[in-house]
């Protein structure tokens, strides 16, 4: 909160940080003090005050025995940052960090059913191809990651097929050749 001088006068925004509003010849607490040397420090360190005139002032500060002395000392200084009048500088798009892809969707479920082909019997073989082919195209023309994904289902659910193919062809020569 401000500090409030009574009766007509300026609002002193680095002192009385709460409490009711606070006189003049109010006597200066050790805090009221620090905030008035902020001030200067904020002042000298923007070029406002040269280095004899800050140790002068930083000396009368912590001498001073009122809030109205210490107003009197930081009176020409701004009381707070001064805004920046030029306009920031636009960082490249070099610079800046580049946004993570997306997972396609359709590759981890291509995963999912590749891996749960040897559980399944491969009954999930065939949606991990069709899954798996898909989401290839999707991520060719797109830019979402999970290309990797994509080819593990792939090659889990043609070697199932592949498996199962096989399995039906041997059971068939053995029936031919049993009978």
């Amino acid at each position: 909160m401000p500090l409030w001088s009574q009766g007509p006068g300026p609002v002193q925004p680095w002192a009385g940080q709460g409490g009711p509003p606070a006189a003049p010849s109010m006597l200066a607490s050790h805090a009221d003090r620090e905030r008035a040397v902020d001030v200067l420090r904020a002042g000298y360190g923007e070029g406002r005050l040269e280095q004899p005139e800050f140790e002068k002032r930083v000396a009368r500060a912590y001498a001073a025995r009122t809030v109205g002395e210490l107003a009197h000392i930081v009176a020409d200084l701004p009381q707070g940052p001064v805004p920046v009048t030029v306009p920031l500088a636009v960082v490249p798009g070099t610079f800046r960090p580049q946004p993570v892809p997306t997972t396609n969707g359709k590759a981890v479920g291509a995963f999912v059913c590749g891996l749960l082909c040897v559980p399944t019997g491969g009954l999930t073989a065939i949606p991990a191809v069709v899954l798996g082919h898909t989401a290839r195209s999707e991520i060719r023309h797109g830019a979402e990651a999970g290309d990797g994904l994509a080819v593990t289902g792939l090659v889990l659910g043609w070697m199932a097929i592949g498996f199962w193919a096989l399995l039906l062809v041997l059971a068939l020569m053995a029936a031919v050749f049993a009978g």
